[in-house]
């Protein structure tokens, strides 16, 4: 099986655009409805800025189809990003070292915090799993996480905290796929059932980004495509969806399928995902590598 879809069905450049929602469908409900009528899943890219409350997590699972997936991109707390303490529920910012409490933007690193932001996480999900519509838990690493035991220590402990669900990791330097330790990150993601994410973004010659290694660790295959904007996909200075401003053309398209489709041969599921979200790009390319799946049977 492989299913296609987009990084995010509320992107704002996504809605303003008016290329794919109709113009009577305003409210959050009737996009999704929508959304899920063209596709049969979508990556969650929400969860990666806060926890999500469990009755909007209920709502996704009431409102699409019985078969449809949804794939979760984890809170950034447990991928080593910074994050608004804000965010954080009460009870869980009370748990803060005393030195943090005050703080406008913290760093978690303590595992026992770690430990109990897993499980909250976790816990608001629980809509999802019980009408079978949970797919992948997404652990997209910063640039700076770079290859190293510390860093593949840590790798093995997320797995420990979520335990029970299927997890996908998605590395963003290119210390991980280079030749001489590509083997041995493949295998430790074997080894603990992770599965692997194969990236396409731009190009730089270095270490910057990750290059496009297709590669199967468990019995699903994932892929992501960041689109190729290589003007501004390391430029900081301009608003994020302009890093993603990309519309792969159909010969690129057709190329990525048949990466796909040999790819698929080793898996039992397969996502190809576009996080491409810029105005209508994703799904452009979305529905295109859709139809183009769909001719070959």
């Amino acid at each position: 099986m492989i299913r296609t879809g987009t990084c995010s069905w509320t992107e704002k450049t996504l809605i303003k655009s008016g290329e794919f929602y109709p113009k009577d469908a305003r409210s959050a409900e009737q996009r999704l409805k929508y959304y899920a009528d063209h596709f049969d899943t979508v990556e969650v890219d929400s969860t990666y800025y806060a926890i999500p409350d469990k009755r909007s997590v209920y709502l996704w699972a009431d409102r699409t189809p019985d078969d449809f997936i949804f794939n979760i991109k984890v809170y950034g707390a447990l991928t080593g990003h910074g994050i608004e303490s804000a965010t954080l529920p009460v009870d869980l910012r009370q748990m803060l070292p005393e030195k943090e409490k005050g703080l406008k933007r913290v760093y978690l690193k303590e595992p026992t915090l770690l430990k109990s932001v897993a499980q909250y996480f976790a816990d608001t999900l629980f809509p999802l799993v019980n009408k079978g519509k949970l797919g992948i838990l997404l652990f997209q690493f910063p640039p700076w996480f770079q290859y190293g035991n510390d860093n593949m220590d840590y790798i093995v402990l997320c797995r420990e905290l979520m335990a029970g669900f299927e997890m996908a990791v998605e590395f963003r330097h290119g210390s991980w796929l280079v030749p001489k330790h590509q083997e041995s990150v493949l295998s430790l993601l074997r080894t603990n059932r992770i599965t692997y994410v194969t990236a396409d973004e731009p190009q730089y010659g270095s270490l910057a980004t990750v290059p496009f290694v297709p590669a199967v660790t468990t019995d699903t295959a994932y892929f992501r495509f960041h689109g190729r904007n290589k003007d501004n996909w390391l430029n900081k200075g301009i608003h994020t969806p302009l890093r993603y401003s990309y519309l792969y053309s159909e010969k690129e398209i057709l190329e990525f399928r048949t990466v796909i489709k040999d790819v698929s041969k080793r898996a039992e599921k397969t996502y190809a995902m576009f996080n491409n979200c810029h105005g209508g790009f994703a799904v452009r390319n979305a529905m295109m590598m859709k139809e183009d799946l769909q001719s070959d049977n």
